[in-house]
């Protein structure tokens, strides 16, 4: 899926983000609202990753 797909979709896929990286709260994603730089940053945040890996797992996400 890409993220064309996700931003799309967002309700829906919110549900598989949460199931995916489950540190991540029901407010994070209502800040990120679809948008992948946000997600990258809560991923670095949330989980005390960098950047890169952050991004690599946004972007290997089926």
């Amino acid at each position: 899926m890409n993220w064309e797909q996700i931003r799309g979709n967002w309700e829906q896929a919110k549900g598989e983000l949460k199931v995916r990286w489950a540190n991540l709260t029901d407010d994070d994603l209502l800040l990120i609202d679809g948008e992948k730089d946000k997600l990258v940053g809560s991923l670095q945040e949330k989980y005390g990753i960098t950047k890169e890996e952050a991004l690599k797992q946004v972007e290997n996400m089926k």
